[in-house]
């Protein structure tokens, strides 16, 4: 990345051809060897840190007047504080080559003229005169250290794109919460569509799907992204693959049921959503699953026109390694095959597909720590009706 980064990106170079020790990690510049005086006089050493902004995959451009230190507030040469550097205290994740630095504040000195920073050169130059100029007087130091890291390459993501997303929004430490999970999707219809589209998107490290079905015109209706006419009456599993195979790496999505004896298409998958809307299929799944030692969760809907207009639940529930047998037995989920099943026979509606999945991924999200989790909720409804959403101790067990 250093090389590309460099070459691609003039502002870039110039620093490395000043002296700056230059190094990129989780999509920052990262600029070492910054010195400064720190409160009681001493010389102290900081790191500069700024996002960067890809306008593709090698060409970056900088959007703001910001950046991040790691180090203590600098002080002038007669014991004052630094002045005109705004800001406060601030935390960036960085990983690669830079996890030694640890970000402490954020800085914020608005050029006068234009009101931004012309491009990174101007950017990191201003802030360092800033910053050094005292220790540079006082103990004759100087930021051109030449050291230049080429050899801090961060370590290939699960992205073809660069996750540009995590480090605008600062949540690389959540982000890695994910390093290593396989995540696998056994069913591709409707809901099982979007959780696939939503996992493609997430840094696990690796996504299968698992769907022995072909895509037909009425699964146009409830799948996101294009309508492409040569997809129809194609394996789901190529149409999925092919649509997000240049999306990520570790993308592997069989065209199979999976039943009892599938255990081989499962070595190494931490988590599994079960899509399906068969009863039998999800009873021989849930066997599988709770043998293999793999927490899942189960999602479904039921919908019905008693009244009229549209009505009835959708329902996410999670199957724990340690309760996922408990859960089993309580009955939430069919797993036995009902007559007369108007779901499966005549109803699905894109936008309950796309939240049933909503539901189950950040549930998954949840109980890995990403998002907050007041109290767990293994069992999840959301009416249709009254848009009331309920969870365990809400209502009686079935």
């Amino acid at each position: 990345m250093f090389r590309k980064l460099v070459s691609r990106n003039s502002d870039l170079a110039k620093l490395v051809d000043r002296g700056y020790a230059v190094a990129f990690a989780s999509n920052c510049l990262v600029v070492r060897d910054v010195p400064y005086i720190g409160g009681s006089g001493d010389l102290r050493w900081g790191t500069l840190v700024a996002k960067l902004v890809f306008v593709d995959q090698e060409q970056v451009t900088q959007d703001d007047h910001q950046v991040y230190f790691a180090g203590g507030h600098p002080y002038q040469l007669d014991g004052t504080p630094v002045a005109n550097l705004g800001g406060g205290a601030s935390t960036i994740q960085l990983a690669g080559g830079c996890t030694d630095v640890v970000v402490e504040r954020s800085f914020s000195n608005k050029p006068k003229v234009a009101g931004r920073y012309a491009d990174f050169y101007e950017k990191i130059d201003t802030y360092v005169g800033l910053i050094s100029a005292p220790a540079i007087e006082r103990f004759g130091v100087s930021p051109f250290t030449f050291r230049a890291s080429e050899d801090e390459e961060q370590q290939e993501g699960p992205f073809k794109f660069r996750d540009t997303l995590t480090s605008r929004a600062q949540i690389a430490d959540l982000a890695g919460l994910f390093d290593n999970d396989v995540v696998a999707v056994i069913g591709l219809g409707g809901t099982g569509a979007y959780l696939l589209d939503g996992l493609v998107k997430t840094p696990v490290a690796e996504v299968r799907g698992f769907d022995g079905d072909e895509y037909h015109v009425h699964n146009t209706f409830r799948s996101p992204g294009r309508v492409d006419e040569a997809e129809l009456g194609r394996l789901k599993a190529d149409v999925y693959r092919e649509r997000y195979d240049n999306y990520r790496h570790r993308l592997r999505i069989e065209a199979r049921y999976v039943d009892e004896t599938s255990a081989d298409a499962f070595k190494g998958v931490t988590f599994a959503f079960v899509c399906v809307d068969k009863g039998s299929a999800r009873g021989a799944i849930f066997e599988l699953l709770i043998s293999l030692g793999i927490p899942f969760i189960d999602v479904g809907m039921g919908l019905n026109r008693k009244h009229g207009p549209l009505n009835g639940q959708l329902r996410v529930t999670h199957y724990s390694v340690e309760d996922g047998a408990r859960m089993r037995d309580r009955g939430f989920a069919e797993l036995a095959d009902t007559p007369g099943d108007f779901y499966r026979a005549n109803i699905q509606i894109g936008e309950l597909n796309a939240m049933n999945a909503c539901l189950a991924l950040i549930r998954f999200k949840q109980i890995r720590g990403f998002y907050l989790e007041e109290r767990p909720i293994d069992h999840l409804l959301f009416g249709i009706g009254d848009l009331e959403l309920v969870g365990d101790g809400q209502f009686d067990e079935v």
